[in-house]
């Protein structure tokens, strides 16, 4: 199995984003114990501003196509203990609410949102390689 990374992403031969989801989830942590120690006793808003710029910044989410459920579902979760950790939530309570207390997307959300402006992006490009690149993908889907 050869891995390799390029552009802080992880890549494998098999073409699985199960090595990047699981780096994502690591980075996550850190981010949010890094967020805790120093500003922990900080306010709520300023919490969800600081929450919201370091913590829903999931750069390349939008690429991910072949991964394993579950290795998604760890991620989901990852999300959901990072803000009740750092909001002060106990363990148990209800994400839902949670989320509506908040005012925070679901992790559902972040992850379509991703998907959606790059896909929006990637069909609204001009550029000559990007253009090469959705014409060539458009005949090669139509041959199936």
């Amino acid at each position: 199995m050869i891995e390799f990374r390029y552009l802080g992403h992880y890549i494998k031969d098999n073409m699985k984003d199960d090595a990047d989801i699981k780096r994502e989830i690591r980075n996550m942590y850190s981010r949010i114990n890094m967020l805790l120690r120093r500003f922990g006793k900080c306010s709520l808003t300023v919490k969800l501003c600081l929450f919201r710029s370091y913590c829903l910044c999931l750069y390349g989410t939008a690429l991910w196509s072949k991964y394993n459920a579950t290795t998604l579902l760890q991620l989901k979760c990852c999300y959901h203990k990072c803000i009740k950790m750092f909001f002060g939530y106990a363990k148990y309570h209800s994400i839902t609410n949670v989320l509506l207390n908040l005012r925070l997307p679901s992790f559902n959300t972040v992850m379509h949102n991703f998907r959606y402006v790059f896909s929006a992006q990637w069909n609204s490009c001009a550029n000559n390689l990007v253009v090469y690149y959705r014409n060539l993908h458009l005949d090669f889907s139509t041959l199936q």
